[in-house]
């Protein structure tokens, strides 16, 4: 099961990794959304929630991708996937590659849909919170 949850994974982040987050058909109804650090914090359930959620986060950006690094089958419901940010800043026009923004996102997956997903902008957070290194 664990393969499985790490290629619907993989699937979700080839179409992060070209900017396109418009898709949600991955996504259980009443999925839980935490984002844990950067500039929107929070929590949200629920597809369309969650949609609104991502608008606010991506509309400080230009052309944000994310790009996976590695995927970690943590065990059989969750996928930790350590990546990076690529894209632009609006207000600032800043390169996000250059400021070397690191991350991960944490998957549960069940039933071929995702029911939780949470977001760290700060990869270093990510590994203190599951007690893992990089």
């Amino acid at each position: 099961m664990s393969q499985e949850n790490v290629e619907i994974v993989r699937s979700i982040f080839a179409a992060w990794a070209r900017g396109d987050y418009t898709s949600a058909e991955w996504a259980h109804p009443k999925i839980g959304l935490v984002i844990a650090d950067g500039p929107t914090p929070g929590s949200w359930t629920g597809v369309a929630a969650m949609a609104e959620a991502w608008r606010e986060a991506l509309s400080a950006f230009e052309e944000l991708r994310a790009e996976a690094d590695e995927y970690r089958a943590l065990d059989d419901e969750r996928v930790l996937v350590l990546m990076h940010f690529n894209g632009r800043g609006k207000t600032s026009g800043l390169e996000v590659g250059d400021i070397h923004m690191k991350g991960a996102n944490l998957f549960h997956v069940r039933g071929g849909k995702v029911s939780k997903l949470v977001l760290y902008w700060d990869r270093e957070r990510a590994f203190a919170d599951f007690g893992l290194s990089e």
